[in-house]
C-alpha cells in the first residue's frame, strides 16, 4: 500500500512538474526566436505571458466575449506589443550594440509590468478552465483537466514551429537571417522585416502560455519577471538558440520544481532547479543541445 501512494506522489509530482516545465518551454521558446535572428535577450518575454493572461481575462470574463473569440484576439493584441516592442524600444535606437538592445527590452518590461499593474491593478485573476476542473485520478495522482491544455499546446508550438520554420519561405528567411544577416540581405532579404516577426512570433507564443496557465495558478501583473526568469534558465540549461533545448530544459526546471518541492521543501524548490543548472553548466557550458558557437547577427 505504501509502494502503491509512493508511486502515485512520484507521478503527481511528475504531471505538475511537467505542466509547469511546459509555460518554461513556451516563455525559453520565445527567448530563443528573438535570439537567434537578433543576438537579443528580450527581458521583456515574461510580460507577454503576463499581458496573455490577464487580457484573455478581461475579454473573457470581464467583457464577455466567448472564448473561441476572446482566445485568438488576445494573442493578436499581445501580437501587436511584441511589433510596438521592436518599433519603439529597438528599431529606433541608433548604432545599437547587443547590450544596449538588452537594457532597452529591461526597460520596456518595467514599462509594461507598470502599465498592466495600472489597468489591473495588484490582485491576482482567474480564469475558467477550457474544460472545467473536475480532476482526473489516473494511478493515483489528480490531475486537472488544464494540465493536458498546457502540456499539448507545448506540443502545437513545437511542431507548428518545426513546419513554419522548415516548410515556409519567411521561417526559411528567418533562419537565413540567424545564420548569416549580410547574405540575407544580399539576396534580396528584409533583415529589420525578420526581426519585428520575430517579436510578434514570440509575443504570441508568450502570449499562448499565459493563457493556458492562467486557470491554474491565476495570473497578476509582476508574474511576468519570475517566469522570465525561470524561461531564461531553461533557455541555458537546454542550450542557447536550440529550439528542442529549450522545450528540454524547460521541462527539466519544472520537474525539478515539482519533485523538489514535493519530497524535500517547497521553500527550495528555486535553488533545487538553480544547482542542477549550475551543475549542468559547469560540465556543459553551452548547455545541453547548446554549441560553444553560435551564429549571430552582427550587424542591423
Amino acid at each position: 500500500m505504501e509502494k502503491i501512494t509512493l508511486v502515485s506522489q512520484l507521478f503527481q509530482y511528475l504531471i505538475t512538474g511537467l505542466t509547469v516545465g511546459s509555460v518554461y518551454a513556451m516563455v525559453a521558446v520565445g527567448f530563443n526566436i528573438i535570439y537567434n535572428v537578433t543576438e537579443i535577450i528580450n527581458f521583456a518575454q515574461g510580460e507577454f505571458v503576463m499581458l496573455g493572461g490577464l487580457i484573455m481575462v478581461f475579454l473573457h470574463v470581464a467583457m464577455g466575449l466567448p472564448f473561441i473569440l476572446a482566445f485568438p484576439a488576445t494573442i493578436i493584441l499581445v501580437t501587436l506589443v511584441g511589433v510596438l516592442l521592436d518599433r519603439l524600444a529597438i528599431r529606433p535606437i541608433r548604432r545599437p550594440s547587443v547590450l544596449t538592445l538588452i537594457i532597452a527590452t529591461i526597460a520596456a518590461s518595467t514599462l509594461i509590468k507598470g502599465i498592466a499593474m495600472f489597468i489591473w491593478g495588484k490582485n491576482p485573476y482567474d480564469l475558467p478552465a477550457f474544460s472545467g476542473r473536475d480532476p482526473i485520478t489516473f494511478l493515483g495522482a489528480v490531475i486537472q483537466p488544464q494540465y493536458f491544455w498546457v502540456i499539448g499546446f507545448l506540443v502545437i508550438t513545437a511542431i507548428a514551429l518545426s513546419i513554419f520554420f522548415d516548410r515556409t519561405i519567411i521561417g526559411k528567411a528567418m533562419s537565413a537571417c540567424a545564420d548569416n544577416a549580410d547574405a540575407a540581405s544580399l539576396v534580396g532579404i528584409d533583415v529589420k522585416r525578420m526581426i519585428l516577426l520575430s517579436f510578434a512570433l514570440s509575443a504570441g507564443i508568450g502570449a499562448v502560455a499565459g493563457i493556458t496557465v492562467t486557470p491554474i495558478s491565476l495570473m497578476e501583473y509582476d508574474r511576468g519577471a519570475m517566469l522570465a526568469i525561470k524561461g531564461f534558465g531553461a533557455v541555458i540549461l537546454g542550450g542557447l538558440g536550440s529550439f528542442p533545448g529549450a522545450i528540454l530544459g524547460g521541462l527539466i526546471i519544472g520537474s525539478i520544481e515539482s519533485f523538489g518541492a514535493g519530497l524535500i521543501s517547497s521553500g527550495y524548490k528555486d535553488a533545487f532547479a538553480l544547482l542542477v543548472l549550475m551543475a549542468v553548466l559547469f560540465f556543459k557550458p553551452s548547455g545541453i543541445f547548446g554549441s560553444m558557437e553560435i551564429s549571430k547577427i552582427k550587424r542591423f
